[in-house]
Formats: C-alpha cells, sequence, structure tokens
C-alpha cells in the first residue's frame, strides 16, 4: 500500500521542524564563537598598533609601567602581573582548604536534607556583587582584621582583595569538587570500609584521588576567576603599580588598571589608550593557558569506572 498524502505531510513537517531546530540550534552556538572571535579580533588589532610605538621587549622585559605619566612614561607589563597573581594565588591559597573541606563534608557527612540546605547557602557567596566585596575589604577587613594584626598594612593592600576574592571563590571549588565526590563509584568507599578504614581515610585517600580530574579542573578554574575578578580588587588592592614581594602594600592588577583608564579620562586612539586592549590581550593569554592547562591535566588524570 501506497503511503497516503496526510501521513507524507507529516513526515515532511517533521522533518521541516526537526531541521528547523537544528538550525537554530546550530545559529545558537555560531553566535557563541562569533563573539569570541570578535573580541580576539578587537584585542589582536589595538595590540597591533599599540606595538608599532612600543616595542615586545620593553613591554615584555621592564618592570616600570607608567604609560599616564606624560613624557616619563613606561610600558614594561610586570608590575601588573605580579599584582595579578599575588591576588589570585593569595585567593587560592585560601579558598582551596576551605572549599576542599566544605566538599568533603557534604559529600561524605553531611545528610540529604542537611547537603539541601548547606549547599544553597554556600552558593549565596557567588551571588553577592563583587563591588560589595571590594568595600567589605576596604571597610572592615583592612582596619578591623589586618591592621591590628599587621601594623604595617596600608589601607590598599593586595592580602586584603585576596581575602575577599577568596572567599567569593570559596563555592566554586566546593560546589564542583562536591559534584566531583559524590561521582566516584560507591563500591570504592565500601571497599574501604570493608578494609576497617575510617571515613576521614576513605574521604581523603580513596575518594580524594579518585576525584583528581575534577578537583584540579575546579582549582583552575577557580584560578582563572580570581585572575579575571575587577571590582573587589580596583576598590581593595589599589592603583599603584609595583612589583613587590609584600602584600601589606598597595598594588594593581591587569584588571584594575583596565577599570582606572576606562574611567574615561584617557582619550580613544592614543597610545595610553590602546594600553587597555594589550593589557586585556595578555590577561587573555594567560587564561587560555590556564584553560588548556586544565584540559591537559583533567584528561591525564581522569578516571574511567565501569
Amino acid at each position: 500500500m501506497g503511503t497516503s498524502p496526510r501521513t507524507m505531510g507529516r513526515r515532511w513537517l517533521r522533518r521541516g521542524t526537526e531541521g528547523g531546530i537544528r538550525l537554530g540550534l546550530f545559529l545558537c552556538a555560531l553566535v557563541s564563537v562569533a563573539t569570541t572571535a570578535g573580541i580576539i579580533w578587537v584585542l589582536v588589532f589595538e595590540s597591533y598598533h599599540f606595538f608599532q610605538h612600543v616595542s615586545v621587549w620593553e613591554y615584555l622585559g621592564s618592570t616600570r609601567w607608567t604609560p599616564l605619566l606624560g613624557t616619563r612614561r613606561n610600558f614594561g607589563v610586570w608590575p601588573l602581573v605580579c599584582g595579578t597573581f599575588w591576588v589570585a594565588g593569595g585567593a587560592l591559597m585560601i579558598s582551596l582548604p576551605i572549599g576542599l573541606a566544605t566538599a568533603i563534608f557534604m559529600s561524605e557527612y553531611a545528610s540529604d536534607w542537611l547537603r539541601g540546605v548547606l549547599k544553597p547557602i554556600l552558593e549565596i557567596l557567588a551571588g553577592i556583587p563583587t563591588v560589595v566585596y571590594g568595600f567589605f575589604a576596604l571597610t572592615f577587613v583592612t582596619p578591623y582584621v589586618l591592621k591590628p594584626l599587621l601594623p604595617g598594612t596600608e589601607v590598599f593592600n593586595a592580602l586584603s582583595a585576596a581575602i575577599v576574592v577568596g572567599i567569593m571563590i570559596i563555592p566554586t571549588i566546593a560546589s564542583i569538587c562536591d559534584d566531583a565526590f559524590r561521582a566516584v563509584p560507591r563500591s570504592l568507599r565500601e571497599a574501604g570500609y570493608a578494609l576497617s578504614a575510617t571515613p576521614l581515610e576513605v574521604s581523603t585517600r580513596i575518594v580524594l584521588p579518585a576525584a583528581t580530574s575534577g578537583v584540579v579542573a575546579a582549582v583552575l578554574l577557580a584560578f582563572a576567576r580570581a585572575i579575571g575578578e575587577t571590582m573587589a580588587v580596583a576598590i581593595a588592592a589599589g592603583m599603584t603599580p609595583k612589583m613587590s614581594f609584600n602584600p601589606l602594600q598597595s598594588m594593581q592588577t591587569m584588571t584594575g588598571y583596565i577599570v582606572q583608564v576606562s574611567l574615561g579620562d584617557t582619550p580613544a586612539g592614543t597610545l595610553e589608550y590602546q594600553t587597555i586592549f594589550v593589557v586585556g590581550m595578555t590577561l587573555f593569554l594567560i587564561t587560555l593557558a590556564i584553560n588548556l592547562i586544565a584540559g591537559r591535566v583533567t584528561r591525564r588524570y581522569r578516571e574511567i569506572y565501569e
């Protein structure tokens, strides 16, 4: 028997609908790719014009960053890189043990109802505006925590910025690590308990090594988030680019410098204005390298359970 016209019409309608959905999904993916390509194009284009006036060797070899001082301009990016890694590294040192401990508690010790209460409360930290963290560091952390303990602390300092950014990225580490721990098969835990292991030994010697790929991904993702943080570090760390080993002094991060120049006082098209894009390009390359390392490490330590 032949196919009826109504059946053929439904078939063509179904195919047309599926094709439309496929096209819509492709366009959504294309928007993301096109946006990323556009950002890269702008950064590369403006950075090219910057390096027509400033050599790459001066940019990467000098340790002074004073592009806004008229005739005494210096374009060595290392003070900004130093401030960025002071804040991001300090934030990671604060958030990593707290985030890991929180994730172990929620996945191994907390009951379902307690985990259902703690996880949303923890994630509230991620929803607080970053400018609030900056003012919290400036009005509470520095005067009431750091100065009584460390009398030489300046009003703007890298340590207070690292503390608040560390608090900010705790939910990232805790949530991703919690999901990684809960993905470890129950059979591994039961095998540990069968060998008379304590819950702490099971958590730290079985579950944690088995979830290494997820933990590494969480740490690197949180580190990239800390490097890209803007308002909190611009308010708390200050705007003094310097290479220093003292986190109690004012420093400036790459994102903080972008905020400073973007306030509108620098004419568009000038060399000072182009420094925004070359610093942004540097920041993009750093975060890209972190993501590539995260992907490589994750593939290296991924465990496949059947």
